[in-house]
């Protein structure tokens, strides 16, 4: 006994001597922090035709729900929560408790005094005097039951799909005729969602209807020679084979669309005339109230040039009303085209000046006026009001001294150029406004200043505040804010924005370690700008022992000019690294707390491809990563993320036909750099994670990069998480993160004493 007494001493200050104890009981403390705190926004819902809304929110005291007239600037409780527990003990004799109504799929009815609501599988009815219980009507249930069918919106008819088949019968008469409209549907030429049925079961179909219940349409696609994919549920009673069709960058055989439009009065079917390139995708852009003619889209596989059109309902014909290249590629995540009064205006988004901005078409595709303009970025479009001719909407850095990435809410005229910022506050804002445009709830914060729940005239005039957060046990548990901060890019005149995170108990006369937590992009970049309490995994794992750092880097963010949101553009493994190894050398020559010779990297997805690809390009700076789910090898990634980000290149090929003639064929080639490449070159401590039954980045990705790292002689650890797909739940989230946690502290920090956990949460366990 006394020999092992002696052992356990001398391993423990052999520890102390040669690592920094690991803090993992104040990390899980800030793991669960989340879930102390109550609301941070409102979330606004607005009475059918008018300004007023409903919103619910929780402190400490509950959860109430709110009734707010913005005309008379007033806000009180939509109902009593005593009385309402009371109400629902006494018609199910079942106790409640007033703090936490379990109340959900809350609506008022047309005469905006009377609610209806859910409280687990029932459905009441509440009018300001009493509670009681509803029985469903018929074709109201008859839609929650049948699931399976889309409904037009007048309620008269149902469609749906059986053996990949479109029919249609009277909704709310069980004894309706199935009339078939469909004879050519099959497995991946499918017009049911499930395009591998063959069930004989009446499934949900792709339709959508026109607002005028005459015609639906259906956007098909044909896959029939698109390549399977698969992984394998081990954890089924018999592990299963999951399959489903997956096409990656340059593949010879990709989807291919086709749009139907079906007239409900005489059972036709008419295609719309969308061809032009081979290998086109296809969106609809509008099926509005006028069921004569249908707006869609098409782009050029190569993403670098797509035409606007319009097309009749009757005849099928279509035609041009905007062309537009965009080189390298066009920004997925901004683009917006807003069609207004069933096509008399359309506002477009455009990156042709290379910042984007709106401008304004008459319906038959001629440029009218310039609605913004400038070195900044109009976004999200909120609100159109088409009565006034004016448009609300997010943009990005016209404020000068304001980091570019936080959202303003600007006001602008349809018919001339000018726009006015009516969110005047240095944060980053999200806002919801009614139909009429008149108002709107305004939820502002930052990382480092608290939300703030408002609601604005729209000239921007805060009429009233409608909530604050209540963090008061937020504060009580030590909790801190993080800390924004700006460097350079690599190229020494680019900025980038950033924040960090520290443990609470900071000590500024020590030195700590530091990570960074990457996404390189480029469809967004995961850097936080509104309030938030755990920064996903970065508090807690500060709290460990770090200084976490997460920053954007060229070629990242679609919120910034194009030149830079398009940087990586034919190099999607190299291009965030340099940026991110200079961003963490400034950091370090500015705060003397940052040890530059044990520097972490992790990322999830595309920062797993990243942070792999770290430890690979820049070895001698990089100590340890994990990543988890990355895309090491994009060539089997989606089509779409590849060809689009990297690039697709189309070559002619002259194809030999003695009977048709001979004809000219496209072929497209994509060939991406991956991180096994780099394997030879890979130094340092990497954990590699995957879920195995991953159907976005699939798992072979990680298992490829493994293999070249065994085949290159190299160590490194990896765990595969059963039954997870890409995002990963419950008790293996929880593994994962704790995992995380343990390779850092080893090789960043020293301290070893996880490697002796038998039990996953071992650091809050006497053994």
């Amino acid at each position: 006994m006394n020999k092992l007494l002696l052992f356990v001493l001398l391993w423990g200050i052999a520890e102390t001597v040669c690592g920094q104890q690991a803090n993992f009981r104040q990390a899980e403390k800030f793991r669960k922090v989340g879930s102390e705190i109550g609301s941070l926004k409102v979330t606004p819902h607005f009475l059918e035709g008018s300004n007023k809304f409903w919103y619910n929110y929780k402190t400490s005291n509950g959860t109430c729900w709110y009734f707010v007239d913005p005309e008379r600037r007033s806000k009180k409780l939509l109902f009593d929560n005593n009385y309402m527990a009371q109400e629902l003990t006494r018609i199910t004799f079942k106790p409640y408790s007033a703090k936490s109504l379990p109340i959900r799929e809350l609506e008022f009815q047309k005469d905006q005094k009377t609610i209806h609501f859910k409280v687990n599988e029932f459905s009441y009815e509440y009018d300001t005097e009493k509670c009681v219980l509803l029985q469903q009507d018929s074709v109201k249930e008859q839609k929650n039951n049948n699931n399976w069918a889309s409904f037009s919106p007048d309620s008269t008819y149902m469609v749906f799909s059986r053996k990949n088949n479109l029919y249609m019968m009277k909704a709310g008469d069980k004894d309706s005729i199935e009339i078939q409209l469909t004879t050519d549907g099959e497995p991946f030429y499918s017009y049911a969602r499930n395009e591998r049925d063959t069930s004989g079961k009446r499934t949900w179909a792709k339709v959508y209807w026109f607002k005028d219940s005459k015609k639906f349409y259906t956007l098909r696609t044909d896959s029939r020679k698109v390549k399977d994919l698969w992984v394998i549920d081990i954890l089924a009673a018999r592990p299963k084979l999951e399959e489903y069709r997956y096409p990656m960058p340059g593949d010879k055989e990709v989807r291919q669309y086709e749009l139907y439009v079906f007239d409900v009065a005489d059972r036709k079917q008419i295609k719309i005339n969308t061809d032009k390139w081979p290998d086109q995708s296809l969106s609809v852009l509008y099926a509005g109230e006028n069921s004569e003619q249908i707006y869609f889209q098409r782009k050029r596989r190569t993403c670098d040039e797509l035409d606007v059109c319009v097309a009749s309902t009757v005849s099928g014909e279509s035609k041009v009303l905007i062309n537009e290249q965009a080189k390298p590629y066009f920004n997925d995540q901004l683009y917006h085209l807003s069609i207004l009064e069933e096509g008399k205006d359309l506002i477009w988004w455009s990156e042709r000046t290379g910042w984007g901005h709106f401008y304004h078409y008459d319906k038959d595709g001629n440029l009218k006026n310039v609605i913004s303009s400038g070195q900044w970025v109009a976004g999200k479009m909120v609100r159109i009001d088409t009565v006034n001719r004016t448009i609300y909407f997010e943009g990005y850095g016209r404020e000068k001294g304001r980091n570019p990435y936080y959202s303003g809410i600007y006001r602008a005229s349809i018919d001339r150029e000018g726009v006015r910022l009516l969110t005047p506050e240095d944060a980053t804002h999200s806002v919801t406004m009614p139909v009429s445009g008149r108002f709107l709830v305004d939820n502002y914060s930052r990382v480092d200043l608290e939300p703030c729940s408002v609601l604005r005239d729209n000239n921007g005039k805060v009429l009233m505040e409608l909530e604050r957060p209540d963090l008061k046990r937020l504060y009580e548990m030590g909790w801190k804010m993080p800390e924004r901060f700006t460097v350079k890019a690599r190229d020494g005149v680019t900025d980038l924005y950033g924040v960090m995170w520290k443990p609470v108990d900071f000590d500024s006369t020590k030195t700590y370690p530091v990570i960074s937590y990457v996404y390189p992009g480029p469809q967004t970049e995961a850097v936080p700008f509104d309030f938030t309490v755990t920064g996903v995994y970065n508090m807690a794992l500060a709290q460990v022992g770090f200084i976490v750092v997460n920053f954007g880097h060229r070629g990242g963010s679609p919120q910034r000019d194009k030149w830079y949101h398009t940087y990586g553009y034919n190099n999607l493994r190299d291009y965030a690294l340099a940026d991110d190894k200079y961003g963490i050398e400034q950091l370090s020559d500015r705060f003397s707390f940052i040890d530059r010779t044990k520097v972490g990297i992790f990322g999830h997805s595309g920062g797993g491809f990243m942070s792999t690809a770290a430890l690979c390009f820049y070895p001698d700076f990089y100590t340890a990563a994990v990543s988890s789910s990355g895309n090491h090898d994009n060539n089997i990634y989606n089509q779409w993320w590849g060809e689009t980000h990297h690039g697709v290149k189309e070559e002619k090929k002259t194809v030999k036909d003695t009977i048709k003639g001979d004809y000219e064929e496209s072929i497209f080639k994509s060939k991406i750099a991956t991180n096994a490449e780099l394997a030879r070159n890979f130094k340092g401590y990497l954990l590699l994670v995957t879920g195995d039954i991953d159907n976005n980045v699939h798992p072979g990705n990680t298992l490829r990069m493994a293999n070249a790292l065994i085949q290159a002689g190299k160590n490194f650890d990896l765990v595969m998480l059963p039954g997870q797909r890409h995002g990963y739940q419950n008790k293996a989230g929880e593994f994962y993160q704790r995992k995380m946690w343990f390779h850092f502290a080893k090789y960043l920090l020293g301290d070893k004493s996880a490697d002796y956990y038998y039990e996953i949460d071992g650091f809050n366990r006497r053994y």
